[in-house]
């Protein structure tokens, strides 16, 4: 009788077992695998263990990339390709008028361009009166900067003879990536007087563009490559660089330690007026809208503004900037200018390669 007993307990075990793993093969979605181009500040956020568990458990995906710059991979071999995460709405305008409609598209992130300098050139600038300062967050004038660009100003004049050479901001390539080609609308619409700049103004402000452009030489075709020199090569190298207000964030979560290292020398600006960077999703095919959909999951939002800095849904202000590891971040960002048209864009793009 004992025998039978314990038989039947194993059985039921056995049986138990046998259902869970039954239970947890039909609750498991199938695994699919999505490949497509990214821009280089969203990296870390695709790479994120806490994102990637996300995608695997709740949506069966596998997600891989290969690096692009936004505009690059609008031109790019699409062969084999489920989606295209570039991080403006121009290079979605872009793609279709070279290949049409996408399967979907939407914008999923936001983040603003913003300046990334240090604190001795933040003082100059403070004592040229381009500088206001609410608590810790830091506007810069953008008339103003460019005022002293237009006019060749040197950083010596300013009260920095350490740096050497004209004051500029570093940029990327705006041919090629969107940080450059935001940063361009930017000077574009501040040399239009704050207006954004419409085809009838194109003549004017084109050759001022060109010229402030033209300055700057070699520039890389990534913004994550840019952040990283601004970061190691110092003061002397790119006294200011143009680049997204995400990339500060996320450094400051995944590398507290190094970010202890700079915290009292590098300060974020946010220029006045500025641009948005709307990160979209565009899908290529069914697979890449599995990914779009997951892209909006509450769970993977939350964690792409408190990890990586990108703001989502109501993206013009959001609950508690103050919780961030990185100081300086804006509670809301107000002062904004729209971007021009596509057809203006192109215009600039084209003079500018």
């Amino acid at each position: 009788m004992k025998k039978k007993i314990i038989g039947l307990i194993l059985l039921i075990i056995v049986m138990a077992v046998i259902g869970a793993i039954y239970l947890i093969r039909v609750n498991t979605p199938e695994t699919v695998a999505v490949t497509g181009y990214v821009g280089g500040e969203k990296i870390e956020l695709l790479e994120d263990p806490q994102v990637q568990d996300i995608f695997l458990e709740k949506y069966g995906l596998e997600v891989d990339y290969s690096r692009s710059g936004s505009l690059d991979m609008m031109t790019a071999d699409l062969s084999g390709r489920d989606y295209l995460f570039p991080s403006s709405s121009i290079a979605l305008e872009y793609y279709e008028d070279l290949h049409g409609s996408p399967v979907q598209s939407e914008i999923v992130l936001n983040t603003p361009i913003v300046l990334y300098t240090h604190q001795m050139v933040l003082d100059a600038f403070e004592s040229q009166g381009l500088i206001t300062t609410d608590g810790d967050v830091h506007y810069i004038d953008m008339a103003g900067l460019l005022e002293l660009i237009q006019n060749n100003t040197q950083w010596s004049d300013i009260g920095l003879p350490e740096l050497y050479g004209s004051i500029s901001v570093d940029t990327t390539d705006p041919a090629r990536s969107n940080s450059g080609n935001m940063f361009a609308a930017l000077i574009a619409n501040v040399l239009n007087g704050g207006q954004t700049l419409t085809a009838e103004d194109l003549d004017t402000i084109l050759p001022e563009l060109e010229n402030i452009f033209s300055r700057l030489g070699y520039m890389e075709t990534s913004s994550s490559d840019l952040f990283s020199q601004f970061l190691r090569m110092g003061v002397g190298a790119k006294p200011v660089i143009a680049g997204y207000e995400s990339q500060l964030i996320e450094y400051a979560a995944l590398y507290p330690d190094e970010y202890e290292n700079i915290r009292d020398d590098v300060v974020m600006l946010y220029p006045t007026p500025t641009v948005w960077s709307a990160h979209v999703l565009i899908a290529l095919d069914e697979d890449g809208q599995l990914l779009l959909n997951a892209m909006l999951d509450e769970d993977i939002r939350n964690l792409a503004w408190e990890k990586h800095g990108f703001r989502t849904g109501n993206y013009g202000a959001v609950s508690d900037s103050s919780a961030l590891p990185a100081e300086g971040v804006a509670s809301s960002v107000t002062q904004v200018t729209q971007v021009p048209s596509y057809d203006v864009m192109k215009v600039i793009i084209e003079q500018l390669e």
